[in-house]
């Protein structure tokens, strides 16, 4: 099955009423959930995964990429059957498009830059306590799921936020890819609340703009359609490709 690339409009007015409709009056209003629900109603669980949602602050109008199995044919199709006029009016069909991404335009040794907006938490295997980085003493169970850098402070080590987070998506990206960290920075961070199944939860909101370079084609191809660490049906994971950076020298 070859990969697409989907790309198609999202009206944020529309998003928002069709939540309201669909999911009821909410405190806390999470738009990478209401698009995990809208885009299951509309094309399938999981069929448009990993996604990410590009919208400016304040604006009405966004665009939504995502990775797919399906081209834009084939997701039309079973929209324009199953989707309510409200779901139909966030996501406008006659918007969407799609390209081909097959696996073999993937080589070893290809460098490619990259986008990725990614959550980069780590589940414990044991309790864990300390200071956080502003001297508040923390305690967390185990199995909890915590900020990657909150769980390396905790454990008394030096790193900056920066290279934990690197650490983590180099660990995720091998041995399909290897990153560039000459190449690599984090690009925005915030702590962003949300809803999981209903349940409110908060994390760490990360932007990375970077170059990695291809290691396993084969493997690179399937990380691409599963995405990158958790969170992924909300969002996060999705590597958008762009021309790498220039080569640093050694």
């Amino acid at each position: 099955m070859n990969l697409h690339l989907v790309q198609m409009p999202v009206d944020m007015r529309w998003l928002h009423r069709w939540a309201g409709e669909r999911l009821g009056p909410q405190r806390l209003f999470d738009e990478g959930d209401a698009l995990h629900r809208l885009l299951g109603e509309l094309f399938g669980p999981a069929v448009l995964q990993p996604f990410r949602l590009m919208v400016a602050p304040g604006e009405l109008s966004a665009t939504l990429y995502a990775y797919c199995g399906q081209d834009r044919a084939a997701l039309a199709d079973t929209a324009n059957v199953v989707g309510t006029p409200a779901a139909l009016k966030a996501i406008n069909l006659d918007g969407l498009q799609s390209v081909e991404r097959p696996a073999h335009v993937w080589r070893a040794g290809q460098r490619l830059g990259f986008d990725l907006r990614m959550r980069p938490v780590v589940r414990l295997s044991s309790c864990l306590s300390g200071e956080n980085s502003h001297g508040k003493a923390v305690a967390i169970k185990k199995g909890s799921e915590v900020d990657a850098f909150l769980a390396r402070v905790l454990r008394g080590e030096s790193a900056t936020r920066e290279e934990v987070y690197l650490d983590w998506l180099e660990k995720r990206l091998s041995p399909a890819a290897s990153l560039e960290r000459q190449a690599t920075r984090l690009a925005g961070f915030s702590r962003h609340r949300g809803r999981r199944h209903d349940v409110a939860v908060e994390g760490p909101d990360v932007v990375v703009h970077g170059t990695l370079t291809v290691q396993d084609p084969a493997a690179f191809a399937a990380l691409l359609a599963r995405g990158v660490g958790r969170h992924r049906s909300y969002g996060y994971g999705m590597l958008l490709l762009r021309p790498p950076q220039r080569q640093v020298p050694c």
